[in-house]
């Protein structure tokens, strides 16, 4: 029995004919370079137009204080997105997934990656409630430090979302049940 396991995956190997070439690496692969000749085209040309309504993905979309946290050279002071229950469980489902293994559930940067990082430690997203809400929207857009970029992991509503979500929880950090102020980080 031990060898029908091992004859059954040369048997289907043997079935897989595919030529080396499609094996190849994409670094290896027959390409153009930018303003070479071609043969395939009329017009001799290798690079193409884009089709019409296409945007490079360097090129903001919209409203740049959405799609950047940026109008004008400088971060937006608010959210520029609704702010309701929906966004804020959106913000904090997507928190949980995205940004608590670094900045922490409560997003004081007390986690267990930020118990092991030995370069720098994640901040405290309490601590930093003076800035912009562009600010953090930047960070998740473009990364910032040591974290990475997480537009590949939330787009522009999610990132808003995240972003209202951090607030809400700075809010909750420095709100007394009491109706007093709150007392200072430094002090407690």
């Amino acid at each position: 029995m031990r060898w029908l396991i091992p004859a059954a995956g040369l048997v289907a190997l043997q079935g897989c004919d595919v030529p080396s070439e499609f094996l190849q690496r994409m670094e290896v692969q027959a390409k153009y370079e930018y303003y070479e000749a071609s043969d395939f085209w009329a017009d001799g040309r290798a690079m193409r137009t884009p089709p019409s309504g296409t945007v490079p993905r360097e090129r903001p979309v919209g409203n740049p204080g959405i799609s950047t946290g940026r109008a004008n050279g400088a971060l937006v002071g608010n959210i520029p997105v609704e702010v309701d229950k929906k966004l804020l469980t959106l913000g904090q489902k997507k928190y949980n997934i995205v940004c608590s293994q670094c900045h922490g559930v409560l997003g004081d940067g007390n986690s267990i990656v930020a118990e092991n990082m030995a370069l720098r430690l994640p901040p405290s997203l309490l601590e930093l409630q003076g800035k912009p809400a562009g600010h953090f929207y930047a960070a998740i857009n473009e990364g910032y430090g040591v974290m990475p970029s997480f537009s590949g992991e939330l787009d522009v509503h999610e990132r808003w979302a995240v972003v209202a979500y951090v607030r809400a929880l700075q809010a909750a950090r420095n709100t007394r049940s009491d109706g007093q102020q709150p007392v200072p980080q430094e002090n407690r």
